[in-house]
């Protein structure tokens, strides 16, 4: 385990774990934290890391309410370094995106404004029941700065961003299921059992598989249905002849659990 002052990177097995642990400033985001969780991306995405999948989660009774505003306040005075603040936060975020590792959020409490733009850079997202949602920036005459005006609208819909963004309300958990904006919604008590039990459970899958299919899903988003169908059938002949792919069709013939390579599949394999 390592640690920062404001980030906790460890490992339970093939899981790599990063941890907000700001909770006197509930888990607001600064310079210091996004180069904590670049930090902990880079050692968990080495090739012999073990690690499969990235857990974030965070200490305290809120997952994250934002930016470090007393951060920005300081920064307003040097253009050119809140700049770097705005410019490496989206770094950091698409880092955390096209990542060959599925990364997974556990969410408690409020996750508002940046701590949402840090959630919807993560792939799948676990609420507890008693969490809430929303996007404060409006309510300040702030505009989001690391993605959020752009990834809202794509997962909930341009109306419901928009009404996110204007009204500057909160949406309860139950409310963030129905609109997609997370995956599960579990009792407080169960959120980092049942986090961590989905990760353990994705680190048995087929790292290049999980990673192809990210890959597809995403970049699919960016563009049209078909230039991203076009990029399924080109990969998906290639995969086939995957190792992992002979390891499945012999234990799905053995009735028995695959057991899949170690190898890290990376970003320029799939493009080579």
């Amino acid at each position: 385990m390592s640690q920062t002052s404001s980030v906790v990177v460890s490992r339970e097995g093939a899981v790599g774990i990063i941890e907000l642990a700001r909770p006197e400033k509930f888990n607001c985001l600064s310079l210091t934290v996004h180069a904590g969780i670049e930090e902990a991306m880079d050692a968990f995405e080495q090739a012999d890391s073990g690690v499969r999948a990235i857990l974030i989660r965070a200490q305290g009774k809120h997952f994250c309410t934002g930016a470090d505003l007393d951060e920005v306040k300081a920064l307003r005075a040097d253009p050119a370094r809140l700049q770097h603040f705005i410019s490496y936060g989206h770094g950091v975020l698409k880092r955390l995106e096209r990542s060959d590792l599925p990364v997974v959020a556990a969410c408690q409490g409020l996750t508002l404004a940046g701590g949402s733009e840090l959630m919807l850079a993560c792939d799948v997202i676990f609420a507890a029941q008693d969490a809430r949602f929303g996007d404060q920036h409006a309510q300040f005459g702030l505009i989001p700065g690391w993605g959020g005006s752009q990834r809202i609208p794509r997962i909930v819909g341009l109306r419901r961003g928009l009404d996110l963004f204007f009204s500057a309300r909160w949406i309860d958990a139950d409310t963030a299921l129905q609109w997609g904006l997370v995956n599960y919604v579990v009792a407080p008590e169960a959120l980092g059992g049942a986090a961590l039990e989905y990760c353990t459970k994705l680190a048995t899958r087929s790292r290049i598989g999980m990673a192809t299919m990210k890959r597809l899903a995403r970049q699919g988003m960016e563009g049209s249905a078909e230039v991203g169908l076009k990029l399924e059938e080109d990969l998906a002949s290639t995969a086939l002849l995957d190792d992992d792919v002979s390891e499945g069709l012999a234990a799905f013939e053995a009735r028995r659990t695959p057991v899949f390579s170690c190898l890290l599949y990376t970003s320029d394999a799939a493009d080579e």
